[in-house]
């Protein structure tokens, strides 16, 4: 028996030992979102409403911007943590795989973009 177990870890259909590493990293992820949360919901709030010239102000000061930087990239990371898990359970084969791939590149693109469009309002403005 104990060569089969081997053979089923070979051929890829055992256990590959990530799945805690997985879960604690989404426990970890939506623990820092909760407090950067209220900081970027405080901030982008208080510039809701309000021209560019306004919101180039709120995220020119080096805290907001930092705030709203690490929010942005933790809640793109959780987000691609969590649609990998829905995409495990219901996408299978080669459609499963595609969708991992896709699902990474979005995560990382909107990520990117979010991150450099605060970066410029910060460094730039």
């Amino acid at each position: 028996m104990a060569g089969f177990a081997h053979l089923i870890r070979f051929v890829g259909l055992g256990n590959a030992r990530k799945g805690t590493r997985h879960w604690r990293m989404q426990r970890v992820s939506s623990a820092a979102l909760l407090p950067l949360s209220i900081v970027f919901a405080m901030t982008f709030g208080s510039a809701l409403g309000s021209g560019h010239e306004a919101v180039a102000a709120t995220y020119s000061n080096a805290f907001n911007a930092i705030s709203a930087i690490l929010f942005l990239g933790v809640g793109f990371f959780h987000l691609q943590q969590g649609v990998q898990v829905v995409i495990e359970d219901y996408a299978h084969g080669k459609a499963g795989i595609a969708l991992h791939y896709l699902n990474s590149a979005f995560c990382i693109c909107l990520g990117i973009a979010a991150i450099c469009a605060i970066a410029r309002l910060w460094l730039f403005a």
